[in-house]
């Protein structure tokens, strides 16, 4: 019960949060029989919520020991269907044996459910795939081995691809790969256990690394990242993003290029490099978005389009300031305390949505109150206006962010009318940066 109705809530948080979440060959999931899901592990908590959403049928996991670190953390992680192991760079937790670990992963596995194991071992927002642990390996195999006829047992692979990670309203892309078979290496295992293992998680590597945009260090993935944002445009025929499969599609090409000037001609690298910071260091100068320099720019146009944009800015502005009033005070607190408590980046998204679901019922709620108080409210306006507030607080954000485009805009006007040739130079470097990438 406690499962069902926090995979609801949890379910429910993770899609507000997140723009857009494209699940990808879903269907793999649906197939009956014992499976392990492995997948990368960029965001922490929010990976095996990120699973969990994925998947119809109740998922168990495996996580590190020091979540249990009390009797009562235990058994609410256990209700949950977690199951703690004991890693070699954790010190271990009293009462947690790795052997009666696996004997549950066993038994998960011999009832015909679902385990999911991050076989990274820790977690960093990186896109490329980290050293694979061999447990997800070795428990499969010793699972088949310890039934006559086999348990059918197959693994599924999950890449995990977040456009950025901890930003509200991101988009992700759960990319789900077919199930690998392991019954054909039960004997080899039998006669060398660790070879074994180790010759199966290099098999999950290579379907792994299949689904994810791999860069070879962190370095190119911020170096590809720039590129990305220079280059897209929605202003330009066949370019335009409209969904993160289009967007995981720019960073693949981008980086898929980069690897190849990495093999055949090195030196170009520091060229990019040069070229992405003047290039960016111009962009935050003028203020403007980068695809803005592919617009056809008449004068006249942009007037109207900016009185227009001024009179919907005044018609939202009243549902705006409502948004703001009921919901700055918590946004501005939840981040205030995230970032006081957390080092880590990776943590970011998961413990602002566990917040978000404790402060912003505490103020609704107050509000709610509070005005009942004040000028005495029908059950019916009471729940009205307490669900009115999460909706203008959306209103708020995207208004902000559509005042935001019409302030680029403007700018983007004043600069064409003052300084146009500095524009033309920003975007003959642009083209300039595509052709060292692309030609």
């Amino acid at each position: 019960m406690i499962y069902k109705v926090l995979k609801f809530i949890i379910g429910a948080a993770v899609q507000l949060y997140y723009r857009e979440i494209n699940i990808r060959n879903r269907g793999v999931l649906d197939i009956p029989g014992p499976k392990i899901i492995i997948a990368n592990h960029p965001n922490t908590l929010m990976d095996a919520w990120m699973v969990g959403f994925a998947c119809k049928q109740r998922i168990y996991y495996m996580a590190k020991s020091t979540f249990f670190s009390s009797p009562l953390k235990r058994w609410f992680l256990e209700s949950l269907g977690m199951v703690p192991v004991n890693r070699a760079s954790d010190v271990a937790v009293k009462g947690v044996s790795n052997a009666d670990s696996f004997e549950a992963c066993y038994k998960i596995l011999s009832q015909g459910k679902t385990l999911v194991i991050f076989p990274e071992g820790t977690s960093f927002q990186e896109r490329h795939l980290r050293q694979l642990k061999s447990g997800a390996a070795r428990i499969a195999l010793e699972a088949e081995k310890r039934y006559d006829k086999g348990l059918g047992v197959k693994i599924v692979p999950i890449g995990l691809i977040y456009s950025r990670a901890e930003k509200f309203r991101s988009s992700v892309m759960i990319n789900i790969g077919e199930g690998i078979p392991v019954t054909n290496l039960v004997d080899e295992y039998c006669q060398n256990g660790i070879t074994t293992a180790r010759k199966l998680t290099e098999i999950f590597r290579i379907n792994m690394e299949r689904l994810l945009v791999n860069s070879s260090n962190k370095e190119q993935e911020l170096l590809v990242d720039d590129i990305v944002a220079i280059l897209s445009s929605n202003y330009e025929k066949g370019e335009k993003v409209t969904g993160v499969e289009e967007e995981v599609e720019q960073i693949r090409k981008v980086n898929n290029e980069i690897n190849a000037i990495l093999l055949t001609q090195p030196w170009k690298i520091t060229e990019i490099e040069n070229l992405v910071f003047q290039i960016k260091w111009k962009i935050q100068q003028f203020d403007i978005r980068p695809d803005f320099l592919d617009r056809r720019y008449r004068p006249w146009m942009f007037i109207r389009q900016l009185i227009l944009s001024s009179i919907m800015i005044i018609i939202g502005l009243p549902i705006f300031l409502l948004g703001i009033i009921h919901n700055y005070a918590q946004y501005k607190l939840i981040d205030k305390i995230i970032l006081a408590i957390l080092k880590d980046i990776e943590y970011y998204a998961p413990v602002a949505i566990l917040f978000s679901l404790i402060f912003y019922p505490i103020v609704f709620f107050g509000f709610a109150y509070g005005i009942h108080s004040l000028i005495p409210l029908s059950d019916l306006e009471f729940w009205l206006y307490l669900t009115s507030m999460p909706i203008t607080g959306m209103f708020a954000y995207y208004f902000s962010a559509y005042v935001k485009h019409i302030s680029f805009k403007l700018k983007f006007m004043l600069l064409m009318e003052e300084d146009r040739i500095k524009l033309i130079e920003l975007k003959n470097q642009r083209e300039q940066l595509r052709k060292l990438i692309f030609n």
